[in-house]
């Protein structure tokens, strides 16, 4: 599947096309479909590198009301570290945005 064949923000999806990301991965096109349909928890697991990331910050983006200036959404990290790297992209996700 390509994020272009996905009901996203186009502001993301320049972002996406900036980072040459064409064709979505098997995670991302299993949670991100489901993730925009859908008002529910989802547990996905996959190895490292596959896109999990995009694959769950991508529906949480695209659902943010722009205009609107109170906490949205709260990412869980288990490790500073991590929540650094995915703070940067989201950020990159994000990049046209205004949030």
């Amino acid at each position: 599947m390509n994020f272009s064949e996905i009901k996203i923000n186009d502001n993301i999806k320049k972002s996406l096309v900036e980072l040459n990301f064409i064709t979505t991965t098997e995670i991302q096109s299993e949670a991100i479909p489901f993730l925009l349909e859908n008002k529910t928890d989802l547990i996905a697991l996959a190895q490292t590198g596959t896109g999990k990331t995009a694959a769950f910050g991508i529906p949480v983006i695209n659902q943010i009301i722009e205009k609107e200036k109170y906490t949205q959404c709260i990412i869980l990290c288990p490790t500073r570290e991590l929540c650094i790297q995915i703070t940067k992209d989201f950020d990159t996700l994000s990049k046209y945005m205004n949030i």
